[in-house]
This record gives C-alpha cells, structure tokens and sequence, in this order.
C-alpha cells in the first residue's frame, strides 16, 4: 500500500529571517510562528552563558542548509 507522505526537510528560512534564518527555518518546519522560538533562543542564551548559545547558533548555520 502506498501512501502519499511528503518528507519535510528543516532549512534556513530565505524570508522569515532575523540574522541567519534558524529560527524561521524551525518555525516553517514545525508550522509556528518564529518570534516565541526567537525569545526561547534569547533566553536559553542568556541562562546558559552567552558563549554556549552562540555557537550552537553558529554551528546551526553551518549544519542547516539554505533554502535554494
């Protein structure tokens, strides 16, 4: 039996972007808006030292691709 399941794949966003388009890209990908996921970023930056968070997010640039 088939079935007609689209893969969804995570990229960076090309318009709902702030810096890098990671958090747009994981709105778009899980269908929510970005902004909370922004203010969870901020937060999870601030909490754990902002050297930690900004390389993950720097990381994530490099690991998400672009959206073509």
């Amino acid at each position: 039996m088939e079935t007609n399941m689209e893969t969804k794949k995570l990229y960076r966003s090309n318009t709902n972007k702030v810096f890098a388009g990671i958090c747009g890209g994981l709105g778009e990908y899980f269908g929510i808006d970005p902004v909370p996921l922004r203010l969870v970023w901020l937060l999870v930056v601030i909490f754990s030292g902002v050297v930690p968070g900004l390389v993950a997010y720097i990381l994530a640039i490099f690991i998400i691709p672009k959206m073509s």
